[in-house]
């Protein structure tokens, strides 16, 4: 378990999230991790299907080793009793998963529940459900659900504003590169999760910092962002 203090306060400014496996290919994850997060990424979920259990509780103790010098948050993807194991700060469960509370059941008192939506119906119950703190909302691009793409972006906008301190954090994801970034923020989404783009990039830290640079800007630009980090800090106070 890392420091406690500002979770929900670092979850609130976060703009970029990071889906990634355990690089066993290419062995390098520590550095990999250590890349992203000196570009901007703000929180990292593991997510890797092929791994075993020690092979992911190996990955993610060197994945919150990094963050640790980041302030950066790791999450882990599906398993509550692997997240209890490893003290995660962050649990990311599936749209089907266990419910929020009873995955709680698993965490310490501070720790973060995030929900994967692909629906407008999936995101207004996440939203209502008090032990879900942020969503992913999808897929944007490349899914095969009638019920996604931009115009759920534009839903969770409407009904989660993202410039309201007092609306959940939520993430469009999906198929989301540098050449599509555009059209998701035209949408009204202000924080993205990401995967290829940055995983298959060749110079990761600098995929990173191009993503969280055009994030910046469109925070800058938007009158209703303005006030967010003062907002989110007197929220969590």
């Amino acid at each position: 378990m890392t420091a406690l203090l500002g979770l929900a306060t670092r979850l609130g400014l976060a703009r970029l999230l990071l889906i990634t496996g355990t690089r066993t290919e290419q062995a390098d994850l520590a550095a990999f991790a250590d890349a992203c997060f000196a570009g901007g990424v703000d929180l990292m979920q593991l997510r890797d299907p092929s791994a075993d259990h020690d092979q992911l509780l190996t990955a993610l103790t060197a994945m919150r080793k990094v963050a640790l010098h980041y302030q950066g948050l790791v999450a882990v993807y599906g398993s509550a009793p692997l997240a209890q194991e490893f003290g995660a700060d962050v649990l990311h469960l599936p749209e089907r998963g266990i419910p929020a509370a009873e995955a709680r059941g698993y965490l310490h008192e501070w720790a973060l529940v995030g929900r994967s939506c692909h629906s407008r119906g999936q995101v207004d119950a996440a939203l209502a459900d008090p032990n879900v703190n942020y969503l992913n909302v999808g897929p944007v691009f490349g899914g095969l659900t009638q019920d996604g793409g931009l115009d759920l972006v534009r839903h969770a906008a409407e009904v989660a504003p993202p410039g309201d301190a007092a609306s959940k954090p939520w993430f469009a994801v999906g198929g989301i590169t540098a050449g599509t970034l555009d059209q998701v923020l035209a949408a009204g989404a202000r924080r993205i999760s990401v995967s290829r783009a940055i995983t298959s990039a060749s110079d990761p830290e600098a995929a990173a910092i191009s993503l969280k640079d055009r994030l910046r800007h469109a925070w800058n630009e938007d009158p209703a962002m303005a006030n967010l980090t003062l907002q989110v800090f007197r929220h969590h106070e």
